[in-house]
């Protein structure tokens, strides 16, 4: 610093290439351009501030090297971390693999008929009847029944994790939250029972009135009144199966909610529903989203509660009522049992369709609930 009576005269000399412009000079630059000069036409030459009435040397700070060492306790773990998920990657690979290899001569045979034919007959072993394999209708009663179920889920899982994060007292959301934990590992044959024994008079008299007020419509048409085996049933069955996962997602990504915007709310005026409405709701939008194509994922890909509510039939039908429907899990449990050598290179082919279905639908879900975390406050 130079005295109060000196009138300082301040210059820039360059020095060796080795460190970058100190910062301190670079502010004093900004603030003060009048004052200096450059020799240097270059600006990553170190540069040294100097006062030639007071001798005082501003030096660049010394460029430091962080390097971090892990300990052998952190390598160990890492290692086995890193083992881990490459072995479930490996292993996904080689069912993909394995599901391809098995069905590739089906694909070559057959061609894009598979995906689009209605047909599934085994041929007989001297060559008269040839093979006919498609899975067209199982593909779209797998859409339908998972998009069912998906309708009522949503805005059930929606409504919950709305009231266990805003509505529901302390003690009530401890129990609930741990029910719903556990009714997410109970087994889909377990629905599928609770289906057809408790739930499928209740479907019938829901569809039932939808017939009777909707059928106008060729959605909800139907030639005969037997609604138990149908894919609204089922898919209401599969509904109540994927709404603890979405209800899970759905809270977890509300309970990220910035609180003082829920604050901001409240403090203009605003009600609970108004804050809900305004704030929270838009602002769990993506993770909403990303949890109902984690149910999806789910829906596609049930066995047993469609094996046990739904009656296979290859035809294409879009009528919700009918007793007659279907999807690609179901038939490869219902005709793997007295399947032809051939008849299994189908079954294993409809398993590879519906593998990449399935984990394409989760790949999508996981980078939406990826972003919604990404973009949340921790």
């Amino acid at each position: 610093r130079p005295s109060k009576t000196s009138s300082p005269t301040w210059k820039l000399v360059s020095q060796p290439q080795s460190s970058p412009i100190c910062p301190v000079v670079q502010g004093l630059i900004g603030v003060f351009p009048e004052l200096f000069t450059c020799r240097s036409s270059k600006p990553h030459l170190e540069i040294t501030l100097r006062c030639q009435t007071s001798g005082v040397t501003i030096a660049p700070p010394i460029k430091r090297e962080m390097h971090v060492v892990h300990s052998r306790g952190d390598k160990v773990f890492r290692g086995i971390v890193t083992a881990g998920a490459m072995a479930s990657l490996v292993l996904l690979g080689l069912i993909g693999a394995f599901l391809f290899a098995r069905g590739v001569e089906v694909f070559s045979t057959s061609g894009f008929k598979f995906l689009t034919g209605s047909n599934w007959v085994a041929g007989s072993d001297d060559g008269v009847i040839p093979n006919d394999f498609s899975i067209g209708p199982m593909i779209v009663g797998t859409v339908i029944v998972s998009v069912i179920a998906l309708l009522v889920a949503v805005p059930m899982s929606i409504a919950g994790a709305l009231y266990l994060e805003f509505y529901a007292p302390q003690k009530v959301r401890r129990v609930l939250v741990s029910l719903l934990d556990l009714a997410a590992a109970i087994p889909s044959l377990i629905f599928g029972l609770w289906g057809v024994q408790v739930f499928t008079s209740f479907g019938e008299r829901w569809a039932y009135f939808l017939a009777d007020r909707l059928g106008w419509f060729p959605l909800f048409n139907t030639i005969s009144d037997n609604f138990g085996r149908s894919p609204f049933v089922a898919g209401c069955v599969l509904g109540s199966l994927v709404i603890p996962i979405t209800t899970s997602v759905a809270r977890e990504v509300y309970s990220r909610t910035p609180r003082e915007l829920v604050d901001t709310c409240y403090a203009l005026g605003g009600t609970k529903w108004g804050a809900i409405r305004t704030v929270v709701i838009p602002f769990g939008k993506s993770g909403v989203v990303g949890g109902a194509m984690l149910g999806l994922g789910r829906a596609l890909g049930e066995t047993i509660a469609v094996y046990l509510l739904l009656n296979i039939n290859f035809r294409y039908t879009f009528k919700i009522l009918e007793s007659e429907g279907g999807n690609v899990a179901s038939l490869i449990a219902t005709k793997f049992g007295e399947a032809t050598p051939d008849e299994i290179k189908a079954l294993v082919a409809a398993g590879f369709v519906l593998f990449m279905l399935t984990l394409t639908v989760n790949m999508i879900a996981s980078a939406i609930v990826t972003k919604s975390t990404k973009g949340s406050p921790a």
